[in-house]
């Protein structure tokens, strides 16, 4: 079918905003005045949350399998990264036994533990959640389709401040330029493309490194043989994982306190056995004699030391599945002190052996548990490995919701626990790569370099993030903000310049593979973008629509059409190619908008908005579907039923409020207002994917036509009751899904790197990325795509 262009109305245009408040919910509070207690209770819900000190001491429990496997499996590899050539001067031990002591007191103790973690987004984690706290107290989202009633949600939480305060002027600074809010979602993509690099890195040298054990007891095998053994170690925690951690979580908080309850009573025998001086190690002018003795080997040596910290930014990415106060009890009262027993006792046995460096933690076992603690090291590894995959799917999901990942299928592995989730195109790759890697490499130091540069600009990037959530969500004073900031830099910089010169001995691996899914994510957040701005500038004038009468020029026929669009206001161009095309529309058009708000969740009954679209008997309204980036679309959600529960409840409610019935926002008793639509010339063409107008109109295969009549335009609804029996009939003649395909292509004139990304890269994510139809569970023979082409 031949394309007809569409001539934009140079008319004044009905605004679909306005200056008042409004949804469903808010309906249902004019009719119900109470209700404003109960949704100040509701909003601060969270907050309220309180433990009686036996729940608290059960969930720190549980967390040291979920939040400290990571961090906890540490001491299996941080002496042998940190001497790779061997143990020149013995005092070295105990210079490296400082230098640990205070990395674990100043990054995991008192910055994350008491600090990162309070930055939470109501108990959701990582760098997407300080990303959302960011965009709710300054308009820093990079894609502006958040309307003034999405901050009436309960979980919309913000503080506000003064206009002439020193947040205000940093929100203001943010605001202001584009290239600003560009640079910070740049800076929040890097850091969770680290924490995917260690979710492949971590079940590599952590399985790899207990593995490792079985050289010890029995010297014959080989190292091709521990790497196969991990291997298979590893094939079978990835293939696993769609099963979710559901039926065996109850484990992992019981082999974690083993692990540290071991690791902590072989440390104290080792102390008092072999040298109870490297306990003067607390002192930190060890840390000066250490740096002081010279030599560039001392200075790099902190890459091994900084893998004590490592398992920090998983600690953070699974706060949400215990309140803060758990994990801080958990960590100060067993993982903190366990793991300075651990890493004292190892120092204590490579004083008296400094050649067992390459397997020091395994050589300080006594030999009558060594084979118990193997197999607790195994499975403590596997715990560690699990908590990074978990974090790295959390962090897709909410990549995901941020319109800054392709879409892939997300499956919910728990009924009970919202945040299990399992993404398996993601499992697929990490599972390639971290074989890759292990195989590749064979060894923990090389692995170690390549763990530590990722670990270390992900705390950069954390610290960043941290300084505009202490100015902006917690408006500390500007003296108190630089103070954190330059501490952490200075300490974390310290770092980064030691794994600088382990770039070129594997540090390179997390900055090939932070890169690559830098790119998939940054060229479809800029496709994503794209799309909405033309969808924006192409939007059809409400005065015209409204200009061709009830009938909209055409006949009606018995149906509903849904319309799915990325716009929340203003008709999108897809609808204006329909009646300038076709000789019929549906009796009954819905615009459904679905998009992802910066908050952790929308409870289902603040789900959906819904509003009416011009007068009663042009029968067209909109209904918005909101959720946050921990809500799933899951097989069992009925989708269109419930946009329709929630259109039938708005009728019955609008009938109740005579003379508003006309409103052209979300808000029932809204007022219209009018301007002009400044339409921007955008370079493009329409191409169909339907054959004939049949096609579009006939009912879906199934299903059963149950009305006859034809609707015309001049139908008027006498009152809700006949409204709703108007549409039910409506539905019952058959639902035909209208989803746009929007089809992004670069101009012949733009540069070179713009046409690989749009015509390549981007083209290709689309065409392997999942289906929105899939996503909402559409059914194929009611579901009818419309394409659009645009050049940028």
């Amino acid at each position: 079918m031949a394309a007809r262009g569409v001539e934009a109305s140079t008319g004044g245009e009905i605004s679909e905003e306005s200056d008042e408040r409004g949804s469903m919910w808010d309906l249902d509070q004019q009719l119900d005045q109470p209700m404003d207690e109960e949704a100040g209770r509701l909003r601060n819900m969270y907050k309220e949350k309180k433990f009686s000190a036996i729940l608290l001491l059960q969930l720190s429990f549980q967390s040291l399998g979920v939040v400290y496997g990571d961090l906890g499996t540490s001491p299996l590899y941080v002496f042998y990264n940190t001497f790779p050539h061997g143990i020149k001067d013995p005092e070295d031990i105990i210079g490296a036994l400082s230098l640990i002591i205070y990395s674990l007191t100043l990054i995991p103790l008192l910055k994350y533990v008491f600090v990162v973690c309070k930055a939470n987004d109501n108990g959701q984690g990582g760098t997407f959640a300080l990303y959302s706290l960011l965009c709710r107290h300054a308009k820093v989202n990079t894609i502006p389709n958040q309307h003034r009633t999405d901050e009436e949600l309960t979980t919309y939480s913000r503080t506000t401040f003064h206009e002439h305060s020193f947040a205000a002027q940093t929100k203001r600074w943010l605001e202001k330029n584009p290239s600003r809010k560009n640079s910070l979602l740049i800076l929040v993509l890097v850091g969770t493309c680290m924490v995917i690099g260690d979710g492949i890195l971590t079940p590599a040298i952590s399985v790899l490194s207990a593995a490792g054990g079985l050289r010890v007891n029995l010297p014959h095998i080989n190292n091709g043989v521990v790497v196969v053994v991990a291997v298979v170690i590893l094939v079978s925690l990835f293939s696993v994982q769609h099963y979710g951690t559901d039926r065996v979580g109850w484990l992992f908080a019981p082999v974690v306190f083993l692990w540290f309850l071991f690791i902590a009573s072989i440390g104290m025998y080792n102390v008092w056995k072999h040298d109870p001086s490297v306990l003067k190690a607390f002192s930190p002018v060890y840390i000066y004699r250490y740096f002081k003795r010279g030599g560039q080997d001392r200075w790099t040596s902190l890459g091994g030391i900084m893998l004590s910290i490592t398992g920090i930014e998983a600690l953070f990415a699974d706060l949400s599945h215990f309140p803060v106060a758990a994990v801080q009890i958990a960590f100060t009262v067993i993982v903190f002190p366990c793991l300075l027993l651990a890493y004292s006792g190892q120092a204590a046995y490579l004083r008296k052996y400094p050649h067992h460096v390459e397997d020091a933690f395994y050589q300080s076992i006594p030999k009558s548990v060594y084979w118990p603690m193997f197999v607790i090291a195994t499975f403590a590894a596997i715990v560690a490995s699990q908590a990074t995959i978990s974090a790295t799917f959390s962090l897709i999901k909410q990549a995901l919701a941020h319109g800054c990942f392709p879409r892939v299928k997300v499956v919910h592995t728990s009924r009970k626990f919202l945040g299990q989730i399992y993404v398996p195109d993601i499992n697929w790759i990490l599972m390639i790569l971290c074989i890759a890697v292990t195989a590749g490499f064979k060894n923990q130091n090389q692995i170690g370099n390549a763990y530590g540069t990722a670990v270390v600009i992900v705390m950069l990037v954390t610290t960043l993030l941290m300084m505009l959530i202490m100015i902006l969500v917690w408006r500390c004073h500007w003296v108190l903000v630089l103070s954190f900031t330059l501490l952490s830099l200075v300490v974390e910089c310290t770092y980064f310049s030691a794994v600088l010169f382990k770039v070129n001995q594997g540090g390179w691996v997390p900055l090939v593979i932070a890169a690559a899914f830098l790119i998939v994510m940054y060229v479809w957040h800029y496709g994503t973008l794209k799309r909405y701005e033309f969808e924006m500038h192409s939007k059809v004038s409400m005065a015209w629509i409204l200009g061709l009468g009830p009938s909209l020029g055409l006949v009606r026929v018995p149906g509903i059409g849904l319309v799915y669009t990325e716009l929340a206001s203003g008709v999108p161009h897809i609808f204006s190619h329909f009646i300038t095309n076709l000789p019929a529309i549906h009796s009954v058009v819905v615009f459904v908008c679905v998009k992802n708000l910066p908050v952790y969740t929308v409870p289902d009954e603040e789900r959906f908005l819904v509003k009416r679209i011009g007068p009663k008997n042009f029968h067209m309204f909109r209904c918005v579907a909101r959720y946050g980036y921990r809500d799933l679309h899951k097989k069992d959600d009925n989708f269109e039923k419930r946009l329709f529960e929630s259109l039938f409840l708005f009728i019955r409610l609008e009938s109740m409020m005579e003379g508003c019935s006309d409103s052209d926002d979300y808000s029932i008793c809204g007022s219209q207002k009018q301007h002009r639509d400044g339409n921007e010339s955008m370079n493009f063409t329409t191409f169909d994917t339907f054959g004939s107008v049949e096609s579009v109109m006939a009912p879906p295969v199934g299903v059963t036509k149950r009305t006859s009549h034809t609707v015309t335009g001049s139908s008027q609804m006498s009152g809700g009751g006949d409204e709703l029996e108007f549409i039910n009939g409506c539905r019952d003649a058959g639902v035909v899904h209208i989803m746009g395909n929007t089809v992004i292509r670069a101009r012949r004139e733009a540069r070179f790197y713009k046409r690989i990304a749009i015509d390549y890269v981007y083209a290709f994510l689309r065409k392997i990325c999942r289906e929105n139809s899939a996503i909402f569970n559409v059914p194929q023979e009611s579901l009818l795509n419309v394409g659009q082409i645009f050049y940028v």
